[in-house]
């Protein structure tokens, strides 16, 4: 009887899942330049005469999601300071509460201070100070833990990760902040060549800037010295300097639960930055980070980022140590990072994977910095990273860094009339963000390519089905997904953002 009653059981789940599958009627929610958000319903089809970009029976699955993430920076805190409390409750809500918008659930932390803080700083800047005696984190009282703090008010599950931009100036071989000289910082130009050590090469003014994409080999030339200097005393007190950070979070009931150990090592900055080499990599996070944190923070994950490099060879012979793989539990992929993503995903598919920031555009906040955010999401859930971080989601005015650098953001508040629009890219977030909840199942993907159609499947915790699916073209085009024995077959608006949920 028993036997018969779980066979039963076991029918009715199949019989339910099929008829999920291919529900009749889905919700169309689709977006283009001058007409977002709109609305409509379309029914599946039992038969086209097209073949399908997508087909899903349900059973296949890349990954399951996890959060998504944004960074808690300080001018992000100042631009949101320009309007009035209802407008930053609006705003606040709409980001961060299960129920609004984008239901963001992870925030990142910058160790110190990043190229969108007001101004250099790190948490002890006492030159010698091997015991962390003058540790602090009064800096972060001042705009970052409010800001944090607000966002709780909506979201009091948020969780946390951190990594550094830059170690504290003494802890590196410049005794300064950036890697590179510039008109922006006062390093000494002379100091440049120790990018490339005994080896010789030419520093590039222009490897940092972002004129449209970046293509090719990045970087150009790999540093050869580690900026953080490589000696038993320094590496040591650096890797408590994590700790007594995740201690001082912590008592502002701010649980931090995964660090990274450098932002961008391979990005060589004006601003905070540092740069190192693959023994150097694997030297601190094996031998100090990895144990440091073992013993006092068990509970905090060690992922590999951020890494930002395309050179596949490079990333495989960090890898390659066995000890250190031992001590990760996943990588974070950014900027150029996305073109190995895939492979090395391959290699190690039982890490997690998440994109640890998603790319910042360059202060033009139009359709096109929306399209390609759109298209950088379906990138990474396609690959199977289980989490997505954005990067500034509020700037002021052109969007301008400390050092100078333009960039976009989520929403664009306009200083002068003390005035807030949400920006293309608002929308292209949302559109992925509103419907995949933690514990979504990605169960298919299809890459941009030539046609200029991402699309995206997922499956929800409550069983629904839904479809992301973008037309970047200039002419209209069809989109069909078999979706068990049916099909979604509609035209796709020129340049238009689309989602379907089953209802």
């Amino acid at each position: 009887m028993r036997f018969q009653y779980r066979i039963f059981c076991v029918s009715c789940l199949v019989t339910l899942g099929a008829v999920q599958l291919s529900a009749q009627t889905y919700h169309w929610i689709h977006s283009s330049e001058n007409d977002t958000w709109q609305q409509s319903t379309v029914r599946l089809k039992s038969e086209v005469n097209t073949l399908p970009d997508v087909s899903v029976d349900g059973k296949a699955k890349i990954a399951t999601f996890k959060t998504w993430g944004v960074t808690f920076n300080e001018l992000c805190w100042d631009a949101l300071g320009v309007l009035t409390r209802e407008e930053q409750d609006e705003i606040l809500k709409k980001v961060f509460a299960p129920e609004g918008d984008l239901r963001i659930g992870r925030g990142r932390i910058s160790l110190g201070a990043n190229d969108y803080a007001r101004s250099w700083y790190s948490c002890d800047e006492v030159e010698g100070d091997f015991e962390l005696r003058y540790f602090n984190i009064d800096r972060d009282k001042q705009a970052i833990i409010p800001f944090i703090r607000a966002a709780q008010k909506y979201n009091p599950a948020l969780t946390f990760w951190v990594s550094p931009w830059s170690p504290p100036s003494w802890l590196k071989i410049n005794g300064d902040y950036p890697v590179l000289s510039s008109p922006a910082n006062h390093l000494s130009p002379k100091l440049d060549y120790l990018l490339y050590g005994n080896v010789g090469g030419t520093t590039d003014p222009d490897e940092m800037k972002l004129v449209g994409e970046r293509k090719g080999k990045f970087p150009r030339q790999l540093a050869t010295t580690d900026y953080m200097i490589q000696d038993p005393r320094y590496l040591r007190t650096y890797a408590n300097y994590f700790c007594k950070f995740i201690d001082a979070y912590k008592a502002e009931g701010i649980p931090i639960d995964m660090v990274m150990y450098q932002n961008e090592a391979y990005s060589y900055t004006p601003y905070p930055g540092c740069a190192w080499t693959a023994e150097g990599t694997i030297l601190f996070n094996r031998d100090y980070l990895a144990p440091v944190l073992k013993k006092a923070h068990p509970e905090v994950k060690l992922y590999l980022g951020t890494l930002n490099t395309n050179r596949q060879d490079h990333v495989e012979k960090i890898l390659s140590d066995k000890q250190l793989q031992a001590c990760i539990s996943g990588m974070g992929f950014q900027w150029e990072g996305r073109e190995i993503l895939a492979a090395i995903r391959q290699q190690h598919p039982d890490w997690s994977y998440i994109c640890s920031e998603s790319e910042c555009g360059w202060g033009s906040f139009d359709w096109k910095s929306g399209e390609h955010t759109f298209e950088l999401i379906n990138h990474y859930l396609g690959n199977g990273c289980n989490e997505y971080n954005l990067w500034n989601f509020i700037l002021s005015d052109e969007g301008t860094s400390t050092w100078g650098w333009k960039q976009n953001a989520l929403i664009r508040v306009d200083s002068k009339t003390r005035t807030f629009t949400y920006t293309p890219e608002y929308f292209a977030v949302k559109h992925y963000a509103h419907y995949i909840a933690s514990g979504s199942e990605v169960l298919a993907y299809k890459p941009e390519g030539d046609d200029k159609k991402p699309v995206l499947v997922v499956r929800t915790p409550a069983k629904k089905y839904v479809v992301i699916a973008g037309n970047f073209k200039e002419e209209s085009q069809k989109l069909t997904v078999k979706l068990g024995k049916r099909y979604l077959e509609v035209v796709l608006a020129p340049h238009s953002m689309n989602t379907f949920e089953m209802k």
